[in-house]
């Protein structure tokens, strides 16, 4: 039997909404007790270097309160080590960071960033925090993973999104392929393989038919659904299709 894939929700567009207006509603904590009552398994926010969204008040709070497993999404900086190092969440992902990206548009080059990352995630490590690497499905990112010590990866899944909305079906089984075949290379090196990026209730279920990945982080897409169905409803349906295809 596979086992149960866990769904973590990012709800750092829920800091968007607030934000687009100044503020204190919509609330990103109020966010959190849904996902919490509504079957997620984790709570993802990214703290950007321009505090685009979640802001430190909010992390704050989060921390302070949830009752969900954080997994705060991070650049490798000197501010964001000390921010992590401070409320010491689950787990920390780091991922590539460019202010001038709407979102993160691809995985981050452990392998040709390997002596930046190095002392970064050993500290992550010495303090309890879960480090995990936002990477492409690539054989030497996770060998660069490996060497690493990181023990979780999450792979960076919006070219997958990208071939679905374009109805390319070879390219699609192609990066299946390649997520799945990523999966089972990490999963046989003692590596826990996540994804995330771009997955909707359309396009989830090939992925979260990938037997060895543990855990899918998905924000944007349930954060704009929740405005025509619900938050609550959002992350129960995108819940239901996870636990379908397995």
């Amino acid at each position: 039997m596979n086992q149960m894939l866990r769904l973590g929700v990012n709800i750092d567009h829920v800091a968007t909404i607030r934000n687009a207006r100044g503020g204190d509603h919509p609330d990103p904590m109020r966010a959190v007790r849904i996902v919490e009552a509504a079957g997620g398994d984790g709570i993802t926010v990214h703290l950007r270097e321009d505090r685009r969204h979640i802001r430190d008040t909010d992390l704050d709070a989060i921390m302070a309160q949830a009752q969900l497993p954080v997994n705060l999404e991070m650049a490798a900086t000197e501010e964001m080590l000390a921010i992590a190092l401070r409320h010491k969440p689950h787990a920390a992902c780091i991922v590539p960071e460019r202010r001038e990206e709407r979102t993160t548009e691809g995985g981050l080059d452990a392998a040709g960033q390997h002596n930046h990352l190095a002392p970064i995630v050993t500290r992550l490590l010495d303090a309890g925090i879960r480090v995990s690497l936002f990477i492409e499905p690539e054989a030497q990112q996770i060998e660069a993973a490996m060497r690493l010590r990181a023990p979780v990866v999450e792979f960076h899944t919006g070219r997958y999104a990208h071939l679905v909305l374009d109805n390319d079906g070879p390219g699609v089984e192609r990066e299946l392929k390649r997520v799945g075949d990523a999966a089972a290379l990490a999963a046989k090196n003692g590596i826990e393989p996540h994804a995330g990026h771009g997955l909707t209730f359309e396009n989830v279920q090939p992925i979260a038919a990938i037997p060895q990945l543990a855990e899918l982080n998905i924000g944007h897409y349930l954060v704009g659904e929740a405005i025509f169905i619900g938050l609550e409803e959002s992350v129960r349906r995108m819940r239901t299709l996870m636990d379908a295809a397995r």
